[in-house]
Protein backbone atom coordinates (compact mmCIF):
# COMPACT_ATOMS: atom_id res chain seq x y z
CA UNK A 1 0.00 0.00 0.00
CA UNK A 2 1.64 3.24 -1.51
CA UNK A 3 0.99 6.33 1.28
CA UNK A 4 1.44 10.23 0.26
CA UNK A 5 1.61 13.14 3.09
CA UNK A 6 2.97 16.42 3.46
CA UNK A 7 4.65 16.48 6.64
CA UNK A 8 6.15 20.39 6.16
CA UNK A 9 5.19 23.06 3.98
CA UNK A 10 6.25 26.92 3.63
CA UNK A 11 9.44 29.29 3.75
CA UNK A 12 10.10 27.70 7.10
CA UNK A 13 10.46 24.58 6.22
CA UNK A 14 9.72 21.24 3.62
CA UNK A 15 9.04 18.04 3.74
CA UNK A 16 7.32 15.36 2.04
CA UNK A 17 7.08 11.38 2.80
CA UNK A 18 5.89 8.77 0.57
CA UNK A 19 5.80 5.40 1.21
CA UNK A 20 5.24 2.05 -0.69
CA UNK A 21 4.87 -0.91 1.67
CA UNK A 22 7.52 -0.55 4.74
CA UNK A 23 10.00 1.50 2.82
CA UNK A 24 9.72 5.38 2.53
CA UNK A 25 11.68 8.14 0.91
CA UNK A 26 11.48 11.99 1.98
CA UNK A 27 11.10 14.57 -0.29
CA UNK A 28 13.31 17.55 1.29
CA UNK A 29 14.18 17.61 4.44
CA UNK A 30 13.80 21.50 5.45
CA UNK A 31 13.21 21.59 8.67
CA UNK A 32 14.75 20.11 11.84
CA UNK A 33 15.77 16.33 12.08
CA UNK A 34 13.95 16.59 15.73
CA UNK A 35 10.35 17.82 13.66
CA UNK A 36 11.24 15.10 10.58
CA UNK A 37 11.12 12.63 12.95
CA UNK A 38 8.28 13.82 15.33
CA UNK A 39 5.89 14.06 11.81
CA UNK A 40 6.69 10.80 10.79
CA UNK A 41 5.83 9.04 14.72
CA UNK A 42 2.33 11.56 13.97
CA UNK A 43 1.33 9.55 10.94
CA UNK A 44 2.36 6.30 11.79
CA UNK A 45 5.60 5.50 9.94
CA UNK A 46 9.15 6.20 11.64
CA UNK A 47 12.81 7.40 10.52
CA UNK A 48 14.02 3.95 10.27
CA UNK A 49 11.85 3.38 7.12
CA UNK A 50 13.54 6.52 5.04
CA UNK A 51 15.44 4.84 1.99
CA UNK A 52 16.19 7.95 0.43
CA UNK A 53 15.95 11.61 0.75
CA UNK A 54 15.39 13.77 -2.63
CA UNK A 55 16.41 17.15 -2.74
CA UNK A 56 14.29 19.77 -4.91
CA UNK A 57 17.26 22.66 -4.47
CA UNK A 58 19.59 24.23 -1.80
CA UNK A 59 17.29 26.74 -0.75
CA UNK A 60 17.27 26.25 3.11
CA UNK A 61 14.14 25.48 3.51
CA UNK A 62 14.54 22.66 1.78
CA UNK A 63 18.25 21.15 3.02
CA UNK A 64 17.74 22.44 6.89
CA UNK A 65 18.16 18.67 8.08
CA UNK A 66 21.26 17.60 5.96
CA UNK A 67 23.84 18.09 8.48
CA UNK A 68 22.55 16.42 11.53
CA UNK A 69 20.72 13.50 8.61
CA UNK A 70 24.67 12.82 8.00
CA UNK A 71 26.07 12.85 11.31
CA UNK A 72 22.61 10.43 12.28
CA UNK A 73 22.47 8.31 9.42
CA UNK A 74 23.54 6.58 6.72
CA UNK A 75 20.46 7.33 4.54
CA UNK A 76 21.55 8.57 0.42
CA UNK A 77 20.63 11.39 0.15
CA UNK A 78 19.91 11.93 -4.04
CA UNK A 79 20.33 15.22 -6.10
CA UNK A 80 21.35 16.94 -8.52
CA UNK A 81 25.12 18.29 -9.57
CA UNK A 82 23.80 21.97 -9.26
CA UNK A 83 21.79 21.16 -6.00
CA UNK A 84 24.75 19.89 -4.64
CA UNK A 85 27.23 22.75 -5.46
CA UNK A 86 24.57 24.89 -4.07
CA UNK A 87 23.87 22.91 -0.84
CA UNK A 88 27.49 22.78 0.04
CA UNK A 89 28.54 26.33 -1.06
CA UNK A 90 25.21 27.40 1.79
CA UNK A 91 26.40 25.11 4.07
CA UNK A 92 30.29 24.56 4.91
CA UNK A 93 29.68 21.60 7.11
CA UNK A 94 28.33 19.52 4.09
CA UNK A 95 30.94 17.24 1.88
CA UNK A 96 29.48 17.06 -1.46
CA UNK A 97 30.90 13.53 -1.53
CA UNK A 98 28.33 12.25 0.85
CA UNK A 99 25.20 12.83 -1.83
CA UNK A 100 24.00 10.94 -4.43
CA UNK A 101 24.42 12.81 -7.64
CA UNK A 102 21.28 12.24 -9.80
CA UNK A 103 21.14 14.38 -13.13
CA UNK A 104 18.12 16.15 -13.91
CA UNK A 105 15.19 13.63 -15.72
CA UNK A 106 17.10 10.41 -14.78
CA UNK A 107 15.20 7.74 -12.31
CA UNK A 108 16.40 6.21 -9.33
CA UNK A 109 15.03 2.59 -8.12
CA UNK A 110 14.05 2.49 -3.98
CA UNK A 111 12.59 0.71 -1.91
CA UNK A 112 10.34 -0.59 -4.93
CA UNK A 113 9.53 2.92 -5.95
CA UNK A 114 11.22 4.64 -8.84
CA UNK A 115 12.04 8.08 -8.47
CA UNK A 116 12.06 10.46 -11.36
CA UNK A 117 13.22 14.33 -12.06
CA UNK A 118 11.98 16.66 -14.03
CA UNK A 119 13.38 20.18 -14.35
CA UNK A 120 11.63 23.25 -12.71
CA UNK A 121 11.75 27.20 -13.03
CA UNK A 122 12.63 28.16 -9.93
CA UNK A 123 16.52 31.01 -8.78
CA UNK A 124 18.78 27.72 -7.88
CA UNK A 125 21.39 26.42 -9.64
CA UNK A 126 19.27 23.14 -10.74
CA UNK A 127 15.92 22.62 -9.39
CA UNK A 128 13.48 19.81 -9.60
CA UNK A 129 10.37 18.32 -9.64
CA UNK A 130 10.05 14.60 -8.70
CA UNK A 131 7.68 11.12 -9.92
CA UNK A 132 6.76 8.43 -7.80
CA UNK A 133 5.87 5.10 -9.85
CA UNK A 134 4.82 2.81 -6.94
CA UNK A 135 4.70 -1.14 -7.62
CA UNK A 136 0.71 -0.90 -7.57
CA UNK A 137 0.73 0.89 -10.73
CA UNK A 138 -0.28 3.95 -9.53
CA UNK A 139 1.78 7.71 -9.89
CA UNK A 140 2.12 10.66 -7.55
CA UNK A 141 4.39 13.61 -8.17
CA UNK A 142 5.74 16.74 -6.38
CA UNK A 143 6.44 20.48 -7.90
CA UNK A 144 7.12 23.38 -6.03
CA UNK A 145 9.42 26.35 -5.98
CA UNK A 146 8.77 26.98 -9.70
CA UNK A 147 8.08 30.07 -11.75
CA UNK A 148 5.65 28.69 -13.88
CA UNK A 149 4.18 25.27 -15.16
CA UNK A 150 5.97 24.55 -18.46
CA UNK A 151 5.92 21.42 -20.70
CA UNK A 152 8.52 19.41 -18.38
CA UNK A 153 6.80 20.24 -15.38
CA UNK A 154 3.45 19.02 -17.19
CA UNK A 155 4.85 15.95 -18.62
CA UNK A 156 6.42 14.91 -14.92
CA UNK A 157 2.79 15.29 -13.39
CA UNK A 158 0.49 14.47 -15.62
CA UNK A 159 -1.12 11.06 -15.18
CA UNK A 160 -0.40 11.11 -11.87
CA UNK A 161 -3.31 10.18 -9.37
CA UNK A 162 -1.69 12.17 -6.63
CA UNK A 163 0.04 16.55 -7.77
CA UNK A 164 1.53 18.32 -4.77
CA UNK A 165 1.62 21.78 -6.81
CA UNK A 166 2.65 24.97 -5.95
CA UNK A 167 0.30 27.50 -4.91
CA UNK A 168 2.74 30.06 -2.89
CA UNK A 169 0.43 33.40 -3.65
CA UNK A 170 -2.26 35.52 -4.05
CA UNK A 171 -1.03 38.35 -6.70
CA UNK A 172 -3.26 40.89 -5.55
CA UNK A 173 -2.09 40.36 -1.64
CA UNK A 174 1.50 40.33 -2.77
CA UNK A 175 1.36 43.39 -5.03
CA UNK A 176 -0.25 45.57 -2.33
CA UNK A 177 1.72 43.80 0.91
CA UNK A 178 4.55 44.82 3.19
CA UNK A 179 7.08 43.16 1.06
CA UNK A 180 10.04 45.49 -0.69
CA UNK A 181 9.49 45.85 -4.51
CA UNK A 182 12.88 43.77 -5.28
CA UNK A 183 11.44 40.26 -3.25
CA UNK A 184 7.64 40.79 -5.11
CA UNK A 185 9.52 41.08 -8.34
CA UNK A 186 11.36 37.82 -7.58
CA UNK A 187 8.32 35.93 -6.37
CA UNK A 188 6.51 37.23 -9.52
CA UNK A 189 8.73 36.10 -11.95
CA UNK A 190 9.08 33.38 -13.97
CA UNK A 191 12.28 32.06 -11.77
CA UNK A 192 10.20 32.64 -8.37
CA UNK A 193 6.77 30.86 -7.25
CA UNK A 194 3.53 29.95 -8.58
CA UNK A 195 0.64 32.04 -7.91
CA UNK A 196 -3.27 30.61 -6.60
CA UNK A 197 -3.96 31.48 -10.09
CA UNK A 198 -1.66 29.84 -12.54
CA UNK A 199 -1.76 26.52 -10.30
CA UNK A 200 -5.35 26.84 -10.57
CA UNK A 201 -4.94 26.88 -13.98
CA UNK A 202 -3.16 23.89 -14.48
CA UNK A 203 -5.73 21.31 -13.25
CA UNK A 204 -8.53 20.83 -15.15
CA UNK A 205 -6.05 19.28 -17.42
CA UNK A 206 -4.15 17.21 -14.79
CA UNK A 207 -7.45 15.84 -13.57
CA UNK A 208 -8.81 14.90 -17.25
CA UNK A 209 -5.23 12.77 -17.63
CA UNK A 210 -6.16 10.98 -14.30
CA UNK A 211 -5.47 13.27 -10.97
CA UNK A 212 -8.00 12.44 -8.04
CA UNK A 213 -6.00 14.41 -5.10
CA UNK A 214 -3.81 17.27 -5.34
CA UNK A 215 -2.09 19.26 -2.52
CA UNK A 216 -1.76 22.59 -2.80
CA UNK A 217 1.60 23.50 -1.67
CA UNK A 218 4.06 26.47 -0.14
CA UNK A 219 1.76 29.11 0.92
CA UNK A 220 2.92 31.76 1.71
CA UNK A 221 2.58 33.24 5.76
CA UNK A 222 2.37 36.71 3.90
CA UNK A 223 0.86 36.46 0.61
CA UNK A 224 -1.86 33.85 1.25
CA UNK A 225 -4.42 32.18 2.92
CA UNK A 226 -5.16 28.64 3.03
CA UNK A 227 -9.25 29.32 1.90
CA UNK A 228 -8.29 31.53 -0.72
CA UNK A 229 -5.76 28.73 -2.14
CA UNK A 230 -8.67 26.22 -2.33
CA UNK A 231 -11.15 28.70 -3.11
CA UNK A 232 -8.84 29.78 -6.55
CA UNK A 233 -8.08 25.83 -7.17
CA UNK A 234 -11.76 24.94 -6.61
CA UNK A 235 -13.34 27.44 -9.05
CA UNK A 236 -11.06 26.51 -11.68
CA UNK A 237 -12.16 22.30 -11.32
CA UNK A 238 -15.93 23.56 -11.05
CA UNK A 239 -15.82 25.77 -14.47
CA UNK A 240 -14.89 22.76 -15.76
CA UNK A 241 -17.14 20.87 -14.18
CA UNK A 242 -14.74 18.96 -12.62
CA UNK A 243 -15.20 19.80 -8.53
CA UNK A 244 -16.98 16.16 -7.67
CA UNK A 245 -13.92 14.02 -9.51
CA UNK A 246 -10.80 15.90 -7.41
CA UNK A 247 -9.78 16.22 -3.27
CA UNK A 248 -8.16 19.52 -2.68
CA UNK A 249 -6.23 20.07 0.47
CA UNK A 250 -3.90 23.10 1.63
CA UNK A 251 -1.14 22.00 2.89
CA UNK A 252 -0.14 22.99 6.57
CA UNK A 253 3.05 24.81 7.49
CA UNK A 254 3.53 23.41 11.05
CA UNK A 255 2.60 19.78 10.90
CA UNK A 256 1.65 16.71 8.79
CA UNK A 257 -1.39 17.18 6.81
CA UNK A 258 -4.14 14.40 5.61
CA UNK A 259 -2.13 10.60 4.86
CA UNK A 260 -3.17 9.67 1.33
CA UNK A 261 -3.42 5.68 0.68
CA UNK A 262 -2.78 5.29 -3.47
Amino acid sequence: MARFCSLYSGSSGNCIYVEDGDAGVLIDAGVSMRRICAGLLAIGSDISRVRAVFLTHEHSDHIKALPMLFKKYEIPVFATPGTIRGACAAVEALNPDRFEQMETGCCAEVGGMAVSSFATSHDSLESVGYRISFAGGEDAAVATDLGFVDEPVMRGVQGCKMVMLESNHDIDMLRNGRYPYYLKRRILSAMGHLSNRDCAAVLPALADAGMRHVVLAHLSADNNLPALALETATEALCAAGMQDMVSVEAAPRSGPGRVYTL
